[in-house]
């Protein structure tokens, strides 16, 4: 598991990249449609991973990041601020507010 939020973060948009939503679910602290996920991780490209702001806590992180990514050749890039939590020693996705 990541060390830190921010590592989680990384990780979580290149498992989005190459389609592996089992780790994007595993990684999160509530279970999302696993099939929606799946359907948007196949049906776009994931280009660029540009991260704006790191707020590192003991308990709780935030990463606000941009996502270039093109779906069916529309840009449909995104800044998104993320909340981790830390449960048991290990990160979390616990939520995020578009920007």
């Amino acid at each position: 598991m990541p060390k830190d939020a921010l590592t989680l973060m990384k990780s979580r948009y290149s498992a989005f990249a190459v389609g592996d939503i089992r780790y994007i679910v595993k990684t999160s602290t509530s279970q999302k449609d696993f099939d929606n996920l799946k359907a948007f991780s196949s049906s776009c490209k994931f280009e660029k991973l540009d991260i704006l702001e790191f707020t590192d806590g003991n308990d709780e992180a935030f990463v606000t990041f941009r996502a270039t990514i093109f779906c069916s050749e529309i840009d449909s890039s995104f800044t998104e601020k993320s909340k981790f939590i830390k449960r048991d020693n290990r990160w979390f996705y616990d939520s995020g507010e578009f920007q």
